[in-house]
């Protein structure tokens, strides 16, 4: 326990690289770097455990939330003949992989060749695949994944699971909050029926991305059976301006217009659904579109926009845990190491949500996980400023405060 705190505060503390020795360096408390090495590596402890009791954490904090905006619908439902709808209160269940480069790497368990989208093209390094539940204006991680690749399983004697296995195990074991709705989204890399399936066997709502040469199924008169298989790109070449619908890209930061086309049919290896175009700007090149498909069959246009636009959290949540909290700058060697180490960061992720949370309340405005990270910051600054004041008031020299902190 006593390395778990000391890991979770130098998280929050550290202004350097979230290596161990720069963790180390943010407690005065002398806690020696092989044995925080040995707490990552060796140490008998379970990350999915820790990440289990995040999750029922969340999972009791929510659940009142829920249930006030299942009351607040219910009053505020217009009074219409026959029996009111239900309530529905909606948790997306976002998935995604980030490839964490390790170029200078030569020993790490766990390595292989991954594709960066920050650098564009493939480096060596780790690929965590991460899921994201965000319900009601907050966000929970799941239990961070490392997939590795066969090559590499073989080198390391340990059983080999795909990105779409560890996505479809992910689906299946999820426990959402009681009384919602779940809808997972996903992108083009996992549009795949495994995981279309998982989720409806699940009750799940299910929305992911779609590559330009998926087929898609359009009437065709000539054909005998009314219908024919069509890419995406050349159903997209034969639309007009006027079948697209200007929208609202929803964002808390800039909502910008773009351009729609919804159709309700069936995509090839997938089951039926309503598959969206969508353009930034009809002037754009079609190259330039982006496909959906949705087997969300009743939602509205804006209705769709919003489960797309709900994707981009996984994509902040990297980018947040990146920089605020050290995600890829780990110097561990194993792989169970690697995904402690994930974990840890997950758990302080989530502890900065409930601090957002808790200042989007006083402050009435958006937060960010940075603001929240700062303002832990600056209260521990403050405890310990009145630690040091207490010190020197109970009469502790200057030298022994000094070798204190200096530890």
């Amino acid at each position: 326990m006593q390395y778990f705190v000391t890991v979770l505060l130098g998280l929050m503390l550290c202004q350097e690289r979230r290596t161990l020795s720069g963790l180390q360096r943010q407690v005065a408390e002398h806690r020696s770097l092989s044995g925080l090495s040995r707490f990552l590596a060796e140490a008998p402890w379970s990350a999915e455990t820790v990440a289990q009791t995040w999750l029922a954490r969340f999972r009791d904090q929510l659940s009142p939330m829920v249930e006030a905006d299942q009351r607040h619908q219910r009053q505020t439902r217009p009074t219409r003949p026959g029996r009111p709808p239900s309530p529905i209160v909606t948790g997306y269940l976002v998935g995604d992989d980030s490839t964490q480069p390790k170029d200078k790497a030569q020993t790490m368990g766990g390595l292989g060749w991954h594709h960066s989208t920050t650098v564009g093209r493939r480096v060596v390094g780790h690929s965590l695949v991460q899921g994201l539940y965000v319900l009601l204006g907050r966000r929970c991680p799941v239990a961070p994944q490392l997939y590795r690749q066969r090559g590499t399983c073989q080198a390391e004697d340990v059983p080999f699971h795909s990105k779409i296995d560890l996505m479809e195990d992910l689906i299946r074991t999820f426990e959402p909050v009681a009384g919602t709705r779940t809808h997972v989204l996903v992108d083009t890399w996992y549009a795949a029926k495994r995981i279309w399936r998982a989720a409806r066997a699940r009750g799940f709502l299910i929305t992911s991305g779609l590559k330009s040469n998926r087929a898609l199924r359009v009437d065709d008169p000539t054909s005998q059976s009314g219908w024919r298989w069509q890419t995406l790109s050349q159903y997209a070449a034969t639309l007009s301006e006027a079948d697209y619908t200007p929208q609202t890209w929803p964002s808390q930061t800039e909502p910008h217009p773009v351009y729609v086309h919804i159709v309700q049919t069936r995509v090839r290896r997938l089951y039926r659904c309503q598959v969206l175009i969508v353009r930034q700007s009809l002037t754009a090149p079609l190259s330039e579109a982006r496909f959906f498909a949705s087997s969300d069959v009743k939602a509205t246009p804006s209705q769709l926009l919003v489960h797309l636009a709900t994707r981009w959290e996984v994509e902040i949540l990297f980018a947040d845990a990146k920089e605020e909290l050290g995600l890829d700058h780990y110097q561990v060697m194993s792989a169970t190491a690697i995904v402690r180490f994930w974990t840890l960061v997950m758990a302080a992720y989530l502890f900065l949500d409930e601090e957002r949370a808790r200042l989007r309340q006083t402050q009435q405005d958006h937060v960010t996980i940075g603001q929240a990270r700062r303002e832990v910051q600056r209260r521990h600054r403050r405890h310990l400023i009145d630690w040091l004041v207490d010190h020197v008031e109970a009469g502790c020299s200057r030298h022994a405060l000094y070798d204190r902190l200096a530890a």
